[in-house]
């Protein structure tokens, strides 16, 4: 069950994160009217952080180097996610989504962690 949470975690930041790098500032509006009210360098710099944070889920232990670092992937997911929270509540939106993300990159987090210190493998 950890992979597969943690997989769909890590495919979840994939694609939010492809279409907060990539796509038209206007076009992202569109489904994210916040998008259009902050500087474009933010929302890039966003998307890069999610997509790094998704590689950091599963590079890790797909390669072998490194694996026990995966926690601090799901930490700094989780920590976007909080910041979002905190962003959506500013603004008067609802943010129950990015709660729900944010607890399960802390579930992710906290089970790599745990693994991590009983010296598991992958």
């Amino acid at each position: 069950m950890q992979w597969t949470v943690q997989a769909l975690l890590a495919a979840f930041f994939l694609l939010a994160g492809y279409g907060h790098a990539t796509m038209p500032i206007a076009e992202l509006a569109k489904s994210a009217p916040w998008a259009a009210d902050i500087p474009v360098a933010l929302m890039r710099f966003i998307g890069i952080a999610e997509m790094t944070g998704a590689l950091g889920l599963v590079l890790p232990a797909a390669t072998r180097i490194a694996p026990s670092l995966m926690w601090v992937a799901a930490v700094g997911l989780c920590l976007i996610m909080l910041l979002a929270v905190l962003f959506h509540m500013w603004r008067r939106e609802p943010f129950i989504i990015q709660v729900v993300i944010a607890a399960v990159a802390a579930f992710v987090a906290w089970r790599r962690f745990t693994w991590h210190r009983r010296g598991a493998s992958t």
